[in-house]
C-alpha cells in the first residue's frame, strides 16, 4: 500500500485538531496530492450529510471541502450523537444502529473498530495521504481500553502522529510533556512532533521555552500558529456567542437585524445560523438556561437531537409566553428540524426512540400539525426553490440537507415554504407570514436564501453576502498561516518513514 498517514491528536478537546487537520488538506491539495479526511471515532451533534445519504461529523465534511473532494461516510465512520447524560445514538459508516450507554458502547467497541479499520483501508486504497484527526486526548487514562479514537487507532495502523496544544489556554508545556509522558513507550515513539497553536505576541519570548520543551521530551516542535483574529470555520462542537470580531470586515451598516435564539440542552446543527453570525447586518443572540430572553425581530428554534426534552426545557424557561407575545407584536419565528416540530400540536414518540419510553408531549400549537417518530431516519442532499406564489417570501434557489427521524403530518391547506427540486413541497409558512417551519438544515447558506429570508424577517437594504466564498476564504487564510508557520515539506517526509499496516 503507498498510502501515506499523518495523525493529529490533542492535549485537550478544541486544542485545534480539526483545524489543523483542514489546513493541511489544502496545503496538500496545493502540492497536487490526493487527501482524505478521517476521523475513527467522534461524539458531536453537529452532522453533515454525504451525496449517498449517509450522516457523518460536520469537521470531516469540512475537511473534505478543504481537499477538494465530496464528503464520504468512510471519512467519519462512527458517530456518536449524545441524546443523555450518559448514552447516545450510535452511527456506524453513516447509519443509525441504534442508541447504548456507555457501558453497552464500550462492550461494541471492538465491532466498532472493525468498521473503522475498514473505512480507512478503503480510503488509503484511493488517496494519496489520509489526515486522521483524533478526539479529545491521547492521555484520557478511564478510555484507554479498547480506544478507537486516539492511539488505539495509531497503534493498529502504524500511522505517524503530532500532538496539537493550545497555548491561549494556559499551561501549554505542562499539557504537552503531561500527555507525553501518560503514553506508553511505542506511543511515545510514534510521535514526531508537536504543534502550539493560537499564540500571541513575540515568538522570541517563547523560544526558550520552545527549547527547553524539546530537550526535555526529545520531541522537535514543529511549529507555533499564531492567533488568527477573528478567524472561522465551522464548528463542531461549541456553541458559541455572536463574535464581534469575526465576519465580513465591511463598514457596520445602521440597519441591524435582531435574532435571538435559544440554547437548549441537545441543539444539533448550530452551524445553521453560522451565515447569520457572519453577516454584518445581523445580530445574533444565543440564550442559556436562565438567561433574560431579550426583544428580537426573529426568533430562531434550531434543531434538536431530543426534540421532546427541549421543548419541555423550552417550556420551563418561558419560551412558550415569550413565543406568544413576540408573534402578537409582528416578530418572526423560524423553526428548523426539531424546532419546525416543536411548533407543531403535539410530538408523538411511539417506539421510544428519544428515552426508551413511549411518549407523547404537547408542542407550542402555532402549526396546525403533528409530528410522528419513526425509526427509519431521513437523511438527504436538497435543493430547490423558495415559495415564489407566497407574498411574503421573494423567489430564490435554496438548499441544504435533511436529517431527522420525524414524519410530520398536517390537517388543514397549507402554503410550503419551498419545493424541492424532486417536486416535493417542503416546509411551511403561515398565512400571515410570521411563521416559517423547514427541515431543511443550512437554510442560509445560499446567497440568494439568505437575502429572501432576511426580506422575510424585516431587514432593508441589504448588504450582499456569500458565506460559502467567505468559508472558502478563511481556509486560505488558515493554510497560508500553517504553511508560513509550519515547515510542510519536512514535516511529511518525517511522516512518510512510517510504514502503515492494515
Amino acid at each position: 500500500m503507498s498510502s501515506k498517514c499523518l495523525m493529529v491528536q490533542g492535549t485537550t478537546s478544541d486544542a485545534g485538531k480539526s483545524t489543523l487537520v483542514t489546513a493541511l488538506c489544502r496545503l496538500l491539495k496545493r502540492r497536487g496530492m490526493s487527501v482524505a479526511p478521517f476521523k475513527p471515532q467522534n461524539m458531536a451533534l453537529n452532522s453533515a450529510v454525504t451525496p449517498e445519504g449517509g450522516e457523518i461529523g460536520r469537521a470531516q465534511a469540512v475537511q473534505a471541502y478543504a481537499a477538494g473532494i465530496g464528503p464520504h461516510v468512510d471519512m467519519s465512520p462512527i458517530l456518536l450523537k449524545p441524546n443523555t447524560d450518559t448514552g447516545a445514538q450510535v452511527i456506524i459508516q453513516g447509519k443509525a444502529i441504534g442508541n447504548m450507554n456507555a457501558v453497552g458502547y464500550h462492550e461494541y467497541k471492538l465491532i466498532a473498530k472493525k468498521a473503522s479499520l475498514q473505512s480507512f483501508s478503503r480510503l488509503c486504497d484511493q488517496y494519496d495521504w489520509v489526515l486522521v484527526e483524533g478526539a479529545g486526548s491521547p492521555a484520557e487514562i478511564n478510555l484507554r481500553s479498547r480506544d478507537i479514537a486516539n492511539m488505539g487507532f495509531a497503534e493498529s495502523v502504524n500511522c505517524p502522529v503530532i500532538i496539537i496544544a493550545d497555548i491561549d489556554k494556559g499551561g501549554v508545556f505542562a499539557h504537552l510533556v503531561g500527555t507525553l509522558e501518560l503514553l506508553s513507550q511505542s506511543e511515545q515513539d510514534r510521535v514526531i512532533g508537536f504543534v502550539i497553536n493560537r499564540f500571541r505576541g513575540d515568538l522570541s519570548l517563547l523560544q526558550s521555552g520552545l527549547d527547553w520543551l524539546e530537550k526535555k521530551t526529545g520531541k522537535t516542535v514543529l511549529g507555533v500558529l499564531p492567533y488568527l483574529k477573528g478567524f472561522y470555520l465551522e464548528s463542531e462542537d461549541a456553541v458559541t456567542q455572536h463574535n464581534q470580531d469575526a465576519g465580513p470586515l465591511l463598514n457596520s451598516p445602521t440597519e441591524t437585524l435582531r435574532v435571538v435564539i435559544p440554547i437548549t440542552p441537545r441543539v444539533s446543527n448550530h452551524t445553521d445560523w453560522d451565515p447569520l453570525n457572519l453577516h454584518p447586518q445581523v445580530h445574533v443572540t444565543l440564550v442559556n438556561a436562565n438567561q433574560p430572553i431579550p426583544p428580537a425581530d426573529l426568533i430562531i428554534l434550531p434543531g434538536s437531537k431530543s426534540v421532546q426534552s427541549d421543548l419541555t426545557y423550552l417550556k420551563e424557561q418561558g419560551w412558550e409566553a415569550h413565543l406568544n407575545k413576540h408573534l402578537r407584536y409582528g416578530g418572526k419565528v423560524l423553526g428548523i428540524c426539531g424546532g419546525y416540530q416543536m411548533l407543531g400540536q403535539s410530538l408523538n414518540d411511539p417506539l421510544g426512540l428519544e428515552n426508551n419510553t413511549a411518549s407523547e408531549i404537547d408542542g407550542f400549537n402555532f402549526i396546525p400539525m403533528t409530528t410522528k417518530l419513526e425509526n427509519e431516519k431521513q437523511l438527504s442532499l436538497q435543493q430547490g426553490e423558495i415559495n415564489k406564489h407566497s407574498p411574503w417570501l421573494s423567489k430564490s434557489h435554496i438548499t441544504g440537507y435533511e436529517i431527522h427521524s420525524g414524519v410530520s403530518t398536517h390537517h388543514q391547506p397549507y402554503e410550503p415554504f419551498s419545493t424541492l427540486e424532486c417536486g416535493q413541497l417542503e416546509g411551511y409558512i403561515s398565512e400571515d407570514g410570521q411563521i416559517i417551519g423547514s427541515y431543511l438544515h443550512g437554510l442560509f447558506d445560499h446567497p440568494d436564501a439568505l437575502e429572501s429570508l432576511l426580506k422575510w424577517a424585516g431587514l432593508k437594504n441589504i448588504s450582499p453576502f456569500n458565506y460559502d466564498l467567505y468559508r472558502n476564504a478563511e481556509i486560505e487564510r488558515l493554510a497560508k498561516s500553517c504553511e508560513e508557520h509550519i515547515n510542510i515539506d519536512a514535516l511529511l517526509k518525517q511522516a512518510s518513514k512510517f510504514t502503515l499496516s492494515l
